[in-house]
């Protein structure tokens, strides 16, 4: 199966993109929150900070951005284990992520939800969830809502490379075919399923070309490179907008942590493929079109904001008060 790659159609907003100096440099200013959020939890977490779970996008960045980037406030995405980027994306607030991460009554979710389970409906994210593949299924059902609705609202699906192995895949990409529901799937392709490479996924060549079957437009996009994700994007977004269904998109990017952090990921793939990868950073590869457009000195101005920022969500964290145990009952008697 072959899939269409960025397309002469897209190719007037990469152009047009990667001349707005404004909307390039906010564009860095999340992809580098999304890094420094995930770098400063990690490090949180092996000094034992911070405990639970914790998934790393990082070498991501650009997919979540990109994607985010296209939608309207009240467009909805639904994302998975490895999430946080999707949210920082989306607008949620990183204090509260990351008081949610430490158990303080601050968090999204009280200090219940942890890492994988983080939501914010005023910004239009409605939930990770840690069931692979699972938030096609809760894109697809929003996506039905807004049509019965009446309004032109869409809802994104992130997903992986390793939920397409999932039923729910075919599914709800066959139920929003038929039904033209306005929704956009987003498939990480970060190369690999836990610890299952995803060139092994199957014989049928790209993730992107099994859109075919369900009558869709499948498109593989650079993941490395946000211009070219969000040009993509939109243009789906503009097609779910209109009526006319849903769109399949394969951003190839590249996973460059474990699965989790306790993950011996140097056992299944070779560390010179990690440090190959890491050459075609996403933050990079902005930081270097933004060299045309702004000086040395207001980028350094955007990471030191960063910086800050991260900062300040740890002490908002460090001076919450933690999740007392009395809390679980109160959720259990709203049920």
């Amino acid at each position: 199966m072959t899939a269409q790659l960025v397309s002469d159609s897209t190719r007037p907003v990469v152009e047009a993109l990667r001349k707005d100096r404004g909307r390039l440099l906010e564009m860095y200013r999340v992809m580098l929150t999304i890094r420094a959020f995930e770098e400063g939890a990690e490090l949180l977490h092996t000094s034992a900070y911070l405990s639970g779970p914790f998934h790393s996008s990082m070498g991501q960045e650009a997919v979540a951005v990109g994607v985010c980037s296209a939608l309207r406030k009240d467009d909805t995405i639904t994302s998975t284990h490895r999430g946080h980027g999707h949210l920082i994306g989306k607008g949620a607030d990183i204090n509260r992520m990351l008081a949610e991460l430490k158990g303080r009554l601050t968090g999204y979710c009280r200090g219940l939800g942890g890492s994988m389970h983080i939501a914010d409906l005023e910004v239009g994210a409605i939930g990770e969830n840690g069931i692979v593949g699972g938030s096609m299924f809760i894109a697809t059902g929003a996506a039905l809502g807004f049509q019965l609705e009446g309004t032109d609202r869409v809802a994104a699906a992130f997903f992986g490379d390793g939920g397409v192995g999932q039923g729910v895949f075919h599914e709800c990409l066959n139920l929003a075919a038929i039904w033209r529901l306005p929704a956009v799937f987003v498939c990480e392709n970060n190369q690999y399923a836990h610890s299952f490479p995803a060139r092994e996924l199957s014989n049928g060549g790209n993730i992107a070309g099994r859109a075919a079957a369900y009558g869709l437009p499948g498109i593989v996009v650079d993941g490395n490179d946000v211009t070219e994700v969000y040009a993509v994007t939109s243009a789906a977004v503009e097609r779910a907008r209109r009526g006319d269904g849903p769109t399949l998109i394969e951003a190839v990017c590249y996973r460059w942590r474990g699965h989790n952090l306790n993950d011996a990921h140097h056992l299944y793939r070779d560390r010179q493929e990690v440090d190959d990868a890491r050459q075609r950073d996403p933050i990079l590869i902005l930081r270097a079109r933004l060299r045309d457009l702004a000086s040395e000195d207001e980028l350094h101005a955007v990471e030191a904001r960063v910086t800050a920022a991260f900062e300040a969500a740890r002490k908002f964290a460090d001076e919450s008060p933690p999740t007392p145990p009395s809390v679980v009952f109160e959720v259990a008697d709203r049920w």
